[in-house]
């Protein structure tokens, strides 16, 4: 799993009951939106995430309107898995690292 995709579960994660827009989740991410939107349609596919358009009139609101996403249950304890997985993969490597001779 990338850095980036974890960065967007985390981000899901942090409020797993809330919706969030794309560009907010690439706000909160620091990630750039050609980068976050690729890993949203990917999470969706995989049924990790749900979608829906708001109803809103454009012209009204004066902006676009807003695909919000959402973690499904499902979805949200295999974000959940997934990360310590990926915490606990990290831990061995850099403890690996500690035990080769001469590296800091």
């Amino acid at each position: 799993m990338t850095v980036q995709t974890q960065a967007v579960l985390h981000a899901l994660l942090a409020a797993p009951d809330t919706e969030l827009y794309g560009l907010k989740i690439a706000e909160l991410t620091n990630l750039l939106p050609g980068t976050t939107y690729p890993i949203l349609v990917r999470l969706q596919r995989a049924g990790w995430i749900a979608d829906r358009w708001e109803t809103i009139n454009p012209h009204d609101e004066q902006r676009p309107r807003r695909r919000y996403y959402k973690l499904t249950d499902d979805g949200a304890k295999q974000a959940r898995a997934a990360l310590s997985a990926s915490r606990s993969q990290l831990g061995q490597t850099v403890r690996r690292w500690g035990t080769i001779e001469g590296v800091v």
